[in-house]
């Protein structure tokens, strides 16, 4: 999704209570706050069919899937929303109220034009900072095309999917996830 800075310098505590306030999103990066925009019918549809999908696969392990409203912690100058996260093990927090998770396993946006740049950059390193975080998974909205960056001995391998027939191997949270599920309904220009 596409960001607008609101400007202004912010304090954590200003942003949280306006977050509070409006009930808009925003993330927070360094001082300044950004608008959530909304998404396509496409990226809703595929945030929605991968977190129905990953959340049948993982409903009987120690994994839970998270919706966008889930504000992740990169540090205590970087707030950010993911399209989806999962938490493997115990969820921690960094408030009482359960909003700020800071231990993501695996986090997941769904690329537009607007946010690709974002998403391949900046929150991409962001996540990667994250001790937590184990895969970093990127969908693209427009065609079936997912890049995979999975942590191994401290080193992040890629690996991309460019076919509907194509399984995305999430070892690190014990499943799969078939691009044909990732685009189920999604009207999406297919790859050669």
């Amino acid at each position: 999704m596409a960001m607008e800075p609101i400007k202004r310098k912010w304090t954590v505590e200003e942003y949280l209570d306006y977050e509070q306030e409006t009930g808009i999103k925003h993330e927070y990066i360094d001082g300044e706050i950004y608008a959530m925009s909304g998404g396509t019918r496409r990226h809703s549809m595929i945030a929605v069919n991968c977190t129905v999908a990953l959340g049948q696969s993982l409903r009987d392990s120690q994994c839970t899937v998270l919706n966008s409203d889930m504000r992740n912690k990169i540090s205590d100058l970087k707030y950010v929303y993911p399209d989806f996260s999962v938490v493997c093990g115990e969820a921690h927090f960094a408030d009482e109220n359960e909003t700020m998770l800071t231990n993501p396993t695996l986090v997941a946006e769904v690329i537009s034009p607007s946010s690709k740049a974002y998403d391949l950059g900046a929150k991409a390193e962001f996540y990667r900072s994250l001790g937590s975080l184990q895969v970093y998974l990127l969908i693209d909205q427009d065609r079936a095309y997912v890049q995979l960056y999975t942590r191994r001995e401290g080193e992040w391998l890629f690996t991309e999917y460019a076919n509907l027939d194509d399984v995305v191997s999430l070892d690190a949270i014990g499943c799969t996830l078939p691009l044909s599920e990732i685009y189920r309904n999604v009207d999406v220009e297919a790859n050669a």
